[in-house]
């Protein structure tokens, strides 16, 4: 008993850490876009936690946790007969996910920032943490058909940020380019956002509480070593990560540009989210690195695809989930818990070529759901609101109220 009761007690204090997550990246997502829609994404990252909670709990845990096939669950709606999917009080469990389908829920909110109806936003929140997110975490984590050939997974690069950056990816082609972005000619416009400290302050919040969110996906404390590897491959690969993207963006253009720094580490810390458990801390080191070129890169390819990404949500938690899911089976051992080595490993292509199934699956599943849902929901209620309204900015439109009050313009004729 009293083993477990340390091991609900650490699971719940990550969960804890996963919730505060929310404020890192409302504060990430409202340093990167302009001050007159920081309190509409504030309030969407608000929002969507509280809808995820209400989702996960009436229908998500057990689609994603509950008994069924390999596709999903059909036991444990509003938790009702539902049983924990670790040796924890179910209640402690479930905190520790639906902390993590919020934050799945919330990476969506930076892609699609400055143009999206609130309205809408509210209505996908609730499905993708009811439905879309659950789907797909019950494949890896609830006993699925990807479980079942030896997929790997260990915090969520694909569970939670390629959902998420995928998510956005749809949203973000569906809702178009923020008015004044790219030009007739191709070219496109910076469209800079209004508080690098309040992004700064945002990312070191999430690197804190990114230790919550790997390390505590042990669901227990055992002696230790597990824990230990996994938080300081974690926080070596987000260091890495920062340090690369640093300089590939100065390199590139010229200048050590800070916010692309503060990507890098995020990007680091998506793509070794999957691999923490199961790789040595030099290989994260590695993992992280090639995230911090991605994320560049990423972002440059974008904007030339005129995908208008406000604060690299895609790039961040969709092309470097992509590549933290892949490199388990680069760097991965089967003596620290995969069913088969990676390739530096001896085991060959075969954990890889799972690794591939997988995220490519994932990728597929959730860029054509999220688009049904995203045409669904433009054609009720409409996605993206008026030009005038954006132009005024959508804390004025949305909600009638100014995040900085006391700046407005008055002109007298």
């Amino acid at each position: 008993m009293t083993a477990v009761g340390l091991d609900t007690l650490w699971v719940l204090i990550s969960a804890f850490l996963v919730f505060f997550m929310q404020a890192g990246f409302g504060m990430v997502e409202a340093g990167f876009i302009r001050a007159k829609n920081t309190c509409n994404i504030l309030t969407k990252n608000f929002l969507d936690f509280c809808m995820a909670s209400l989702g996960f709990f009436m229908f998500g845990y057990a689609i994603m946790f509950g008994q069924g096939n390999g596709f999903m669950g059909f036991k444990g709606f509003f938790l009702s007969g539902a049983e924990s999917g670790a040796n924890i009080p179910l209640f402690a469990f479930w905190l520790f996910q639906a902390a993590f389908c919020g934050a799945a829920a919330t990476i969506v909110a930076g892609g699609m920032a400055e143009r999206m109806k609130f309205h809408a936003y509210l209505i996908y929140s609730f499905i993708i943490s009811a439905l879309i997110y659950p789907i797909v975490g019950h494949w890896i984590w609830g006993g699925g058909w990807l479980s079942n050939i030896g997929f790997a997974d260990f915090a969520g690069s694909t569970v939670v940020h390629t959902v998420g950056g995928v998510a956005a990816l749809a949203g973000t082609i569906m809702l178009k380019p923020r008015v004044g972005k790219y030009n007739p000619d191709g070219t496109s416009n910076i469209i800079a956002g209004h508080s690098i400290p309040l992004a700064s302050l945002g990312v070191f919040i999430l690197w804190f509480g990114w230790f919550g969110f790997n390390t505590g996906s042990t669901l227990s404390v055992g002696d230790g070593s597990l824990i230990g590897r996994v938080a300081i491959n974690t926080n070596l690969a987000a260091a890495t990560g920062g340090i690369i993207a640093m300089a590939t963006v100065w390199r590139i253009f010229g200048k050590p540009d800070l916010s692309m720094a503060m990507n890098g580490t995020l990007a680091g810390l998506v793509a070794v989210t999957a691999p923490c458990a199961y790789i040595e801390p030099w290989a994260a080191i590695v993992i992280g690195g090639i995230g911090g070129v991605i994320i560049v890169l990423g972002v440059v390819l974008l904007d030339r695809l005129h995908v208008d990404d406000p604060v690299g949500a895609v790039a961040v938690h969709g092309f470097n989930g992509l590549w933290g899911t892949l490199s388990i089976g680069i760097f991965g051992q089967k003596a620290l818990g995969l069913a088969n080595s990676g390739l530096l490993y001896g085991g060959g292509l075969k954990q890889l070529a799972i690794q591939l199934v997988g995220v490519v699956t994932v990728i597929a599943f959730v860029l054509i759901s999220m688009g049904i849902v995203f045409k669904l929901i433009d054609a009720t209620v409409g996605l993206r609101v008026s030009r005038e309204e954006e132009l005024k900015g959508l804390d004025i439109g949305e909600h009638g109220m100014e995040s900085y009050a006391g700046f407005q313009v008055f002109t007298t004729t």
